[in-house]
């Protein structure tokens, strides 16, 4: 490895992803599993459909009995049953009988297609619909017609998912149909959330000289749980290690997975968490070729991972981005890592310090063509370009100009409705 105190992006990203691992898995209900990765594969017990049921409202019969049939020359069948769903008969079709049949009801013995009401002498539309005697069917079928067969869907036996899937509201549904309450799914992790510094009070309180709101720990906690993961807030610890080594004792109390602070990990004599992490843990690296978010400490204390955040609450918010949210993600038992990337036309030139930069923009879709503008000052304190942007454009490290009308990776935060 580089210099172990200032990396490149992808040699610190590498250090962090390698200093955190996937966690146990745990048994949970189904609905409390969204969002969640499965533990291990999914094994059909049942097939599904389990039995061979109508696709549509109309008449169970045998699609030998209606060759030749039309509009004009109908097939006239004797009426033998009225088969809702749920509720399976027990006659037997023989030549010449049909059976009125509900959507998703059993197909009786002796059926092997269904025709829909439509295609029947029924008035279908009318909300009085008594049994006839007799049915004229305006149409041939073939076997297996309007049928959902047995097993089409799954299969007993089948591999339905496979360890590692994401669990979405539709793979909630499949595990439903196939009587799965409970799944095996990566345990959330738990992420100790820390703020430090003189500088800053409860964001209820109001504003004094010298004094600034904690909008980090508020912004960190929404990071860990837009992910999924179980934020467990800290507080603020002062610029003593004692305050810090305090607060820091309540998370391993907790059980913390993680542990996430901002600032103190620069070179300022205020700068307290480098030191604590050195004298009760270790620190791997704490500082990033990366802008914002050059001080930027990885380590561990007391065993747990620790990130080590900057303190300009941009920084912050962006190194989680590109470091926090890969590990919690891995730990989670995530395989994809990262935002998803595009390429876009820079719509003005962009110019860096030759550090790997991650510049605040807006990327539209304009003609079929991304394009990507900027959302203003770039300083770190800047909260509101974060807020107007749903892109971070980055520009390659050893790069200090992309001119205008140039390709650029736009990373992605979020995928809003005028972009695709």
């Amino acid at each position: 490895m580089a210099d172990a105190e200032y990396l490149t992006v992808q040699q610190a990203l590498t250090a962090v992803l390698q200093g955190v691992s996937v966690l146990p898995a745990e048994t949970i209900p189904i609905l409390d599993a969204l969002g969640r990765v499965l533990a291990q594969p999914v094994i059909a017990q049942d097939s599904l459909p389990p039995f061979a049921n109508s696709a549509m409202d109309g008449y169970a019969v045998r699609a030998a009995d209606l060759t030749g049939a039309t509009a004009e020359t109908p097939v006239t069948l004797t009426v033998v049953a009225d088969i809702a769903a749920g509720h399976p008969s027990d006659v037997t079709l023989q030549t010449g009988m049909a059976a009125r049949i509900m959507t998703g009801a059993p197909l009786p013995a002796g059926s092997d297609a269904v025709v829909p009401v439509e295609d029947t002498s029924e008035p279908w539309r009318s909300p009085e619909r008594p049994l006839p005697p007799h049915i004229k069917i305006f149409r041939q079928v073939q076997p297996g017609d309007y049928v959902r067969h047995p097993g089409e869907d799954i299969e007993a036996g089948q591999t339905v998912l496979e360890a590692g899937h994401i669990l979405r509201p539709q793979e909630i549904g499949v595990l439903a149909s196939l009587g799965i309450s409970h799944v095996q799914v990566i345990r959330r992790p738990k992420i100790g959330i820390l703020a430090t510094g003189d500088e800053l009070i409860p964001v209820e309180e109001p504003l004094t000289p010298g004094k600034i709101r904690n909008s980090n720990g508020y912004a960190q906690t929404a990071q860990v749980k837009a992910l999924g993961a179980i934020p467990i807030p800290l507080g603020i610890a002062r610029d003593t290690e004692e305050d810090v080594r305090q607060k820091l004792q309540t998370g391993l109390d907790a059980g913390v997975d993680l542990f996430i602070s901002s600032a103190g990990v620069s070179v300022g004599a205020y700068d307290v968490v480098k030191a604590v992490l050195e004298t009760e843990g270790n620190v791997n690296f704490w500082r990033v070729r990366m802008r914002p978010g050059k001080p930027l400490a990885f380590g561990t204390y007391h065993n747990i991972p620790y990130i080590g955040l900057p303190g300009n609450p941009v920084s912050a918010m962006v190194s989680f981005e590109r470091f926090a949210r890969a590990a919690i993600l891995k730990m989670a038992g995530h395989t994809r890592l990262e935002r998803p990337q595009i390429t876009a036309i820079l719509q003005e030139t962009i110019h860096s310090d030759g550090r790997e930069s991650y510049i605040r923009g807006i990327v539209r879709r304009e003609n079929g063509t991304y394009t990507a503008t900027l959302t203003g000052s770039q300083g770190s304190h800047i909260m509101t370009s974060l807020v107007r942007a749903n892109a971070l454009l980055i520009v390659p490290e050893g790069i200090t100009e992309i001119s205008a009308g140039s390709p650029i990776t736009a990373w992605m935060l979020d995928w809003p409705e005028t972009v695709f």
